[in-house]
């Protein structure tokens, strides 16, 4: 199985930027679906961007524009690259992946579907 650990984030002012970094470890990410996941306290977690097995990037309207996903499969690493961050961006930041046997087959996008998870980043944006 696969572990997950999240590196970067930080605080910064709004309009700043960050970028979260996640390197898995265990086994490989190519038969993987991978995302990031947002809690800020008081709500319940949230999903904000997706890479499905075969690249595709998918976000969540929050974050459109702003977000960038990447996967890398020979590092196995998943960076998540943040710009004109507002203040309700403000969360911890999980890192997710699932074993995903469906090559070109959008991957789910429920928090309950994905088994494997980092520890969390906080990324605090000051207005």
């Amino acid at each position: 199985q696969v572990q997950l650990r999240e590196s970067g984030g930080g605080s910064v002012q709004a309009g700043g930027t960050l970028r979260l970094s996640c390197v898995a470890t265990g086994e490989a990410i190519d038969n993987y679906c991978m995302g990031w996941f947002r809690q800020a306290p008081g709500k319940e977690r949230e999903g904000v961007a997706y890479v499905d097995r075969d690249g595709s990037s998918r976000y969540v309207d929050s974050v459109e524009g702003r977000f960038t996903l990447s996967k890398d499969n020979a590092k196995s690493t998943l960076t998540l690259q943040m710009i004109s961050l507002k203040s309700e961006d403000s969360a911890i930041y999980y890192c997710a992946a699932l074993r995903w046997f469906g090559l070109g087959i959008p991957c789910p996008r429920d928090r309950e579907d994905f088994h494997y998870w980092g520890q969390g980043a906080q990324v605090t944006v000051s207005s």
